[in-house]
């Protein structure tokens, strides 16, 4: 959908802009604390310059959910907390949860209001955790189409993104260093996977990161991550593997060699 220009005054619509409606993926960051002071520590430690993973965001768009704060929690400096994300190299956007004065904070600032998210897919219990979760049916589309799957065939360089948004995403050629993949499914990498590789990036769980060659500088299912400041196993590292969160409710990620 676009819609254009307003008309100036002689009725003509000018042809120097438009404006149109989009969507853009945006890390979500959940607060679990009101206390800014260990919230901001905690950040810089893990993404700060001099902090364990200085790189692990490029500047992203960032929106704050603040669902699971009590819902009287007292405003705190909202701009300090702004100034330590874009430290960490994130792009603070957005307010979402937010009471009236947490909103209107925001507003002060230049956040919009984001609408809420949809709920995160509840694990598997314990009990089934061996066991894979079968897909959901779904009837076939009209045009005879399946679910939704994009496929990559050329390499990935560094600095390229790939996004399946709502889709599983299939690439047929290596994923280099520096480059970032990212799926609202599962990923599948029938060669080396040397870059980023994020699924489930919409809250799944279950999603799963499968590659012929596993040496990722970052892996990551529903936000849990783990970076290669973190050397895979022997068994693991180079060889064909998939990648799952457990599901006994620790959102631990689970590494499995495809041919043991």
């Amino acid at each position: 959908m676009s819609v254009s220009s307003a008309a100036n005054s002689s009725g003509q619509v000018p042809a120097s802009f438009e404006i149109k409606s989009t969507q853009l993926p945006l890390v979500a960051l959940l607060l679990k604390t009101s206390d800014m002071t260990v919230l901001l520590a905690d950040l810089v430690r893990q993404f700060g310059v001099a902090g364990e993973s200085p790189d692990f965001f490029d500047h992203d768009a960032l929106v704050l959910d603040l669902s699971q704060l009590p819902a009287d929690a007292p405003v705190p400096d909202l701009a300090a907390l702004l100034d330590g994300l874009r430290s960490c190299r994130l792009v603070p956007l957005a307010l979402r949860g937010a009471n009236a004065a947490w909103m209107a904070a925001g507003r002060a600032l230049g956040l919009v209001e984001a609408p809420a998210d949809t709920p995160r897919q509840r694990p598997l219990p314990a009990a089934l955790s061996e066991i894979a979760a079968p897909a959901p049916y779904r009837e076939p589309a009209p045009d005879g189409s399946g679910p939704a799957t994009l496929v990559i065939d050329k390499p990935l360089r560094s600095g390229q993104k790939i996004y399946a948004r709502g889709a599983d995403l299939v690439l047929l050629a290596m994923v280099n260093p520096g480059a970032e993949v990212v799926a609202d499914g599962n990923i599948h990498v029938y060669a080396p996977l040397r870059g980023k590789a994020m699924a489930g990036a919409s809250g799944n769980t279950q999603a799963r990161i499968f590659s012929l060659c596993l040496e990722p500088e970052l892996i990551s299912i529903a936000g849990v991550y783990r970076t290669s400041e973190h050397p895979l196993a022997p068994e693991i590292q180079g060889k064909a593997a998939q990648v799952r969160l457990s599901n006994d409710g620790q959102d631990k990620l689970l590494f499995k060699a495809l041919n043991p």
